[in-house]
């Protein structure tokens, strides 16, 4: 049997609490992480195939490297928008695992962060990472498998040009069909599902959007993504109390938290279905609509960056640039000028590019080699997920065990955080005392030497004025002695030089 190791958040077997999710962040920060690598985890889940996820973070050391070269026959990396500058120490924690590996690397879908006018000069202090990725990808596979035109372009300007343009695995959770969109007449008793992304706020005004929204679709839901979402939905805030408002939904005194309307997703399936009861869903976060399309549910991307924009290029996803959108834009304005048939008539095209490139790389996959996925359905039918979070409402949940354990263990943390820093000063404060101690002695040894020097000093200068005074009274009884003769000599040559001139006279 030939054995896959992936990349991934968890297993799409495995069913865990929130508190779980949370906990050891499951969902890699946003849980759209989740339906690619799903996807992909379907989609490789052929016949004699066993699928094992490594969690979301790299250990690269070389024991794991080992390990993994003994136990997988190939090791998948489904990625998203990872050549950006908050994700080069990750990238370069996979390139160091990955040059250990002596077995197949085969990447799914990697893209380029840029703005949406697709420039990518800001990537250039991580120039050297991705060289350095996609020379340990490529010398453990025929190809690299990128979201689009923008990334296959950076990746070609480079040097590098064995890359297949694949787009994201997530479109593919169903392979080369897609579910028909509903059709849908928007009214203010409509369902509407609503995403954002807090860095879409220097773009456009997501917050005005979703405020419109909400003052007119009563039946709004927002869909948040990321951990501290679920962190909030979790544990709360006192915002409420403290008065703090903020025009995006991240504190719990925002009307959309204070009505319960926020829900945020777990698994994949479960929020499929979910917006499948929904009548439109559109925003910023590309797999919060691509969620919602696998549902049937039409949905159109307010792009604010090339990761967004560019697999809605690729995939004929309805959508609109967030720059200069108006914040009273109207969900019913989105939908009545998007068109879905170029997305469903190009799928079959697509799809059979991401076979290629799995074919390329020496994978089979379960819609050609397999049963379509059967197998992988039942099994995730078996299994109860949990639902997507609400707000809590301070009852019990089934969480509260977890929500004290993990209060006592962080004041547990912070006591003996607190008290290893106690210890450290005060062995700083002993080294110091010590120090000051040395310091005092080494002053009071230099103010003896000092003491010494001033009294031998002193001494000297005494000396001194006595070897003076002995030296004038010297000078004066010599002038005293030598004074008359002095005068006497000068008289006597006086005298002579008189009589010499007398006789030249004469």
């Amino acid at each position: 049997m030939k054995r896959i190791l992936i990349r991934s958040g968890k297993s799409p077997f495995h069913v865990a609490s929130p508190a779980e999710f949370i906990h050891q962040d499951l969902i890699g920060t946003n849980t759209g992480n989740l339906i690619f690598s799903d996807s992909a985890h379907k989609m490789l889940s052929a016949p004699d195939t066993e699928v094992v996820s490594n969690g979301i973070r790299t250990n690269s050391s070389p024991e794991r490297a080992a390990e993994i070269n003994e136990q997988y026959d190939v090791f998948v990396v489904p990625l998203a928008n990872a050549f950006r500058p908050t994700f080069q120490a990750s990238l370069d924690r996979l390139s160091t695992l990955i040059e250990q590996l002596t077995i197949p690397v085969v990447v799914f879908g990697v893209g380029a962060q840029a703005p949406d006018d697709y420039d990518t000069d800001w990537l250039g202090p991580m120039e050297a990472s991705v060289k350095r990725f996609a020379t340990a990808v490529l010398e453990r596979s025929a190809s690299i498998g990128v979201r689009g035109e923008l990334t296959a372009d950076y990746l070609n300007a480079l040097g590098f040009r064995d890359l297949d343009i694949i787009g994201c695995p997530s479109m593919f959770l169903y392979g080369d069909t897609f579910p028909e969109i509903r059709p849908a007449e928007l009214t203010a008793d409509s369902r509407i599902a609503l995403n954002l992304s807090p860095n879409a706020i220097p773009v456009g005004d997501i917050s005005g959007i979703a405020r419109h929204a909400h003052e007119n679709y009563p039946h709004l839901t927002y869909y948040a993504q990321n951990t501290v979402d679920a962190e909030l939905l979790l544990w709360g805030d006192t915002s409420p109390e403290s008065g703090y408002t903020d025009p995006f939904p991240l504190q719990l005194s925002h009307p959309l938290l204070q009505e319960n309307k926020v829900r945020m997703p777990l698994d994949p399936a479960t929020w499929i279905k979910e917006l499948g009861g929904y009548d439109f869903a559109y925003g910023t976060r590309i797999h919060g609509n691509v969620a919602a399309l696998l549902a049937g549910t039409p949905s159109v991307v307010l792009t604010h960056d090339s990761r967004t924009l560019e697999l809605c290029r690729y995939f004929d996803i309805p959508h609109r640039q967030l720059a200069g959108l108006p914040a009273d834009t109207d969900p019913r304005d989105l939908y009545e000028s998007a068109d879905f048939s170029a997305m469903l008539k190009g799928h079959g095209e697509r799809f059979q590019r991401i076979v290629a490139f799995l074919d390329r790389n020496g994978l089979k996959n379960t819609y050609t080699h397999g049963d379509g996925g059967a197998a992988f359905d039942a099994r995730m039918a078996e299994l109860e997920l949990p639902a997507s979070m609400p707000v809590w409402d301070g009852s019990d949940d089934g969480q509260l065990r977890y929500r004290f354990s993990r209060l006592r263990e962080q004041l547990t943390a912070a006591g003996e955080k607190t008290r290893e820093q106690a210890r450290k000063q005060a062995k700083e404060n002993k080294e110091l005392r010590a120090k000051l101690a040395g310091a005092e002695k080494r002053a009071a040894e230099t103010t003896a030497k000092l003491d010494a020097l001033a009294k031998e000093l002193a001494a000297t200068r005494k000396a001194l004025t006595a070897v003076d005074r002995r030296v004038t009274g010297i000078d004066k009884r010599l002038l005293v002695r030598l004074g008359p003769a002095l005068r006497r000599r000068t008289r006597k040559l006086s005298g002579g030089s008189s009589g010499s001139s007398g006789s030249d006279k004469s």
